[in-house]
């Protein structure tokens, strides 16, 4: 589950960013695959010369399925379906560790390039290097890219593709 103060400050981040004119025109939602997860992703580290990173296996839905997801885990607020057009079940907190292959390929929604808030943007499947990635995911000042869910694929055990979520 995300921290509070995580949450407010993906929440004051995508206010902006929808303040200057970013949204979900021409989201498309991640296309299930055979070998691929929905996790948040806890912790990446070297180890070895080698990436790992542990995470929380989690259940994504988006449109009705989340509408659906919703009322069956909330039950009865009010609400018609997922007030957000997603809904995200984390029953138990794991902490799955997996190899990342060297040559795994990263994309993402929204990214900080500048460390500047006001320059982070929407910018769909944008791919940057496994290495930037895990360099920047430690980093918490901009933005908290622990705090989105990621779509990864899995081959022969090893992490081949993470794709981040995005949240609209």
């Amino acid at each position: 589950m995300m921290r509070l103060a995580s949450k407010w400050t993906v929440l004051a981040l995508m206010m902006m960013l929808m303040a200057a004119g970013a949204t979900a025109q021409g989201y498309t939602p991640v296309t299930p695959a055979e070998n691929q997860e929905t996790v948040y992703i806890n912790q990446m580290e070297m180890r070895n010369g080698q990436i790992y990173l542990s995470a929380d296996p989690i259940e994504w839905y988006e449109g009705k399925a989340a509408d659906k997801a919703f009322l069956e885990h909330e039950g009865n607020t009010g609400l018609d379906g997922a007030p957000d057009g997603y809904y995200i079940v984390n029953n138990s907190v794991q902490n799955d560790v997996y190899q990342v292959a060297p040559d795994a390929s990263v994309e993402v929604q929204i990214y900080d390039h500048t460390g500047r808030m006001e320059d982070t943007d929407v910018k769909w499947n944008e791919v940057i290097p496994l290495k930037k990635f895990e360099q920047d995911f430690g980093k918490k000042d901009v933005l908290d890219l622990s705090q989105f869910p990621y779509h990864v694929t899995l081959r022969d055990g090893r992490i081949v593709k993470i794709v981040q979520q995005f949240i609209p």
